[in-house]
């Protein structure tokens, strides 16, 4: 069995230092609610031009953005930080990772925890709270399961996803740059509905990039919508199984790279 104290002991430490500067603390949760708050009002502006949005109206993409907001969020106050990887490669400071009798990736994660992002998942939560009433839903218990489900479920695929761009970084070492276009470019396609997308694109985002998973294909669910003939609604429910697809890729990938590992030299 795992004795996870040492990990319980590393994480609370990190979130008392944060919450030590409370001022600080304060100014970073509002710059993040910040960030979400202007990415939905792009939203917004699109739908002073248009009713509709990929067979979708204002309230039924305002749940698609807020899912997909709060699901890349919780994975983000969790794993996120695990893209500074590439700095610990080429400081050679992996190694004194590599020297604990510690899981790696376990002490990579909780090495620090990014409470400020707390702002953006306040944004989802509020967004959730004004679009579900306006959307046409179903109500009942299968309902408010997917209501509570689908954040769950998208914050592990995009936690598997930084997982996966983390692993890559073994053969890149200075590749962030790279390997950020596919983790906030997902989190950006996540936010909107798939069929807006070319067929190429929609597959990409759907059967490669799993984005569509974490918000749009549960949305229509919820909201009982057929969905466009390459994405239909059904697919929905595999969303669970693309989570552990998610993983099983990421945490091979992650093996793989700590095999290939060398070290600095120094």
């Amino acid at each position: 069995m795992v004795d996870l104290a040492p990990y319980r002991a590393v994480l609370s430490s990190r979130i008392r230092s944060q919450l030590a500067y409370r001022r600080s603390f304060a100014l970073d949760v509002a710059g993040s609610a910040g960030v979400g708050l202007l990415e939905f009002l792009s939203v917004y502006v699109i739908f002073t031009n248009v009713t509709q949005l990929g067979g979708l109206d204002f309230a039924g993409v305002a749940l698609v953005f807020a899912f997909a907001n709060l699901g890349f969020s919780l994975a983000d106050i969790v794993v996120g930080h695990v893209d500074a990887l590439p700095t610990y490669l080429r400081s050679g400071t992996l190694d004194a990772f590599l020297l604990r009798p510690l899981s790696v990736l376990g002490q990579l994660v909780t090495s620090d925890v990014q409470l400020r992002r707390l702002g953006r998942c306040a944004v989802g939560v509020a967004i959730l709270a004004v679009a579900l009433p306006q959307a046409s839903i179903d109500w009942g218990w299968g309902a408010a399961l997917l209501v509570v489900a689908i954040p769950l479920v998208g914050a592990v695929i995009f936690a598997a996803v930084f997982v996966a761009a983390a692993a890559a970084q073994f053969w890149l070492v200075d590749g962030a740059e790279f390997t950020n276009a596919f983790v906030y470019g997902g989190s950006n396609a996540a936010s909107y509905p798939t069929s807006v997308f070319t067929t190429p694109l929609r597959a990409a985002v759907t059967f490669v990039l799993p984005a569509a998973f974490t918000a749009y294909l549960p949305t229509l669910l919820l909201l009982g919508e057929p969905g466009p003939a390459w994405t239909p609604a059904w697919l929905g429910w595999f969303a669970p199984v693309a989570a552990v697809v998610a993983w099983v890729v990421a945490l091979t990938g992650w093996k793989a790279g700590l095999r290939h590992y060398t070290g600095t030299g120094s």
